[in-house]
């Protein structure tokens, strides 16, 4: 079940998928950031496990350290983003009804890649 996949700002594997949860560590590379964005089926919880991670929650922006987590409900516009010169890796355990990677709403995106 363990894949990996690279994207411009970093890379993602997942760890484990069933019909209701799905849990994958992302690991984004130091000055990148992943699209602001949200989801319409699925919640997510992040637990920074290296670096220090600055996370968007709507109009919050609040950097997190290792063993700090956050709660992204349905619907909340989030990003994830290393403003350090070190890597940032985060466990994100999502719930909900729907996991796909097309279940994603991007309203900035320094990338210029569609909503998938």
């Amino acid at each position: 079940m363990n894949y990996s996949e690279t994207r411009p700002w970093g890379s993602f594997t997942h760890l484990y998928d069933t019909n209701f949860t799905k849990v994958k560590t992302i690991t984004v590379q130091p000055n990148q950031r992943l699209s602001l964005q949200s989801h319409k089926k699925r919640s997510e919880n992040w637990t920074v496990v290296q670096g220090t991670a600055t996370i968007w929650l709507d109009d919050s922006i609040k950097d997190y350290q290792v063993g700090e987590s956050t709660f992204i409900p349905v619907g909340t516009k989030h990003r994830l983003e290393n403003k350090t010169d070190q890597i940032v890796e985060i466990i994100e355990v999502q719930t909900g009804s729907y996991f796909g990677e097309d279940d994603i709403i991007r309203y900035e995106d320094d990338y210029n890649r569609e909503d998938t």
